[in-house]
């Protein structure tokens, strides 16, 4: 298969150098551009990387291979499409809304940005829960008359829940969902990130809007696509959303109220079996298992579990009934907020978008 050439849009910020390091060597795509801001422009990446006195200061780890080093960062706002199968874009909301339209009237836009999540015409796509929504795009290009089309990743956050909750809405029904997240700091990004001093022996109990973006982003998710449009899941949601000092993985403890009652045992072989032999699982991203139920009751942690699947398995553990919601079941999991949760997960979005004849 001839890898398909694509770029990396705010390449030298954290989500983008995830980006990065999840294309390199990648079997179906290569790093053709890479873009960031006018601060940025003209130089080499490996020189738009380093600090002041020339040190290396990125922060997705290894060492960026030489042809990857030598690529000139171009200026975002005026970066050509021509050649282009797809252009991930790592920016900001606010330049998102700008560029990404841009890029889109020629060539596919995968984000991590928020900017268009919430768009009728947009699907937020997981692979494994919901790659049918897919067929949106088809209806977004002719709507806004695009070559290409943007298609965001969701939140970091409501990765791993949507995850754990597509196959329990399948076997079961789902009536509601109580969550409250210990989220990575890494997800806060580097800058302005979290302040050592403020994370630190301590838990910070807010992250402007997280809560009402996952509260929104399962409904869509695990929603149906009926001609035109989603019809959001009815399931309700409450989300309470916190920063902890853990450097990556994201913990979330979740009660969902099940559709019918159901033993932990089918609930586990729910979890377990979840995606197995789907279409996203031959996919070059995606992990050997979706989901990993444990029996220890002291997992998962972040620091044991979110390198699982390479980044892209979904831990699960204490897995428990529920007395106050209505066939409630209790559990925690743990999810890698920076592969899963964004630079793997919006690369296994291309790579299912390629399968669909949707890329290339």
């Amino acid at each position: 298969m001839e890898k398909l050439a694509v770029a990396v849009v705010g390449a030298t910020g954290l989500a983008g150098q995830q980006l990065l390091a999840a294309l390199a060597d990648h079997p179906w795509f290569r790093i053709a551009r890479v873009a960031a801001s006018g601060r940025s422009a003209g130089k080499t990446l490996r020189e738009a990387l380093a600090d002041p006195t020339g040190a290396f200061c990125g922060y997705a780890g290894g060492a960026l291979a030489p042809e990857l080093a030598a690529l000139p960062v171009e200026e975002a706002a005026s970066m050509p499409t021509s050649g282009l199968a797809c252009v991930f874009s790592a920016v900001e909301s606010d330049a998102a809304r700008q560029l990404e339209p841009v890029y889109a009237r020629d060539v596919p836009v995968v984000s991590t940005a928020s900017a268009f999540r919430y768009e009728p015409d947009v699907p937020l796509l997981i692979p494994p829960v919901n790659s049918g929504h897919a067929a949106l795009l088809d209806v977004q290009r002719r709507r806004r008359g695009w070559k290409g089309y943007v298609t965001p990743i969701p939140n970091c956050t409501t990765t791993g829940l949507a995850v754990v909750l597509a196959p329990l809405a399948e076997a079961f029904g789902l009536r509601s969902v109580v969550m409250t997240s210990m989220q990575a700091c890494s997800g806060a990004g580097r800058s302005p990130g979290v302040a050592a001093l403020d994370i630190v022996d301590n838990v910070i109990p807010f992250i402007p809007g997280e809560e009402e973006k996952v509260q929104r982003e399962v409904g869509k998710i695990l929603g149906r696509l009926e001609g035109e449009a989603i019809v959001p899941h009815l399931a309700r949601v409450s989300a309470t959303c916190t920063r902890v000092a853990v450097l990556e993985g994201h913990t979330e403890t979740v009660f969902a109220g099940l559709g019918r009652a159901a033993s932990l045992d089918e609930v586990r072989v729910a979890l377990a079996r979840f995606g197995q032999g789907g279409p996203a699982s031959s996919l070059p991203s995606a992990p050997a298992r979706w989901i990993e139920v444990h029996d220890d009751p002291y997992r998962p942690q972040p620091r044991l579990d979110r390198e699982a699947g390479g980044g892209m398995t979904t831990t699960v553990g204490r897995l428990r009934e529920d007395a106050v919601l209505e066939n409630g079941i209790k559990l925690v999991l743990v999810s890698h907020n920076t592969k899963a949760g964004a630079a793997r997960g919006a690369v296994l979005v291309a790579e299912v978008l390629r399968t669909r004849g949707l890329l290339g």
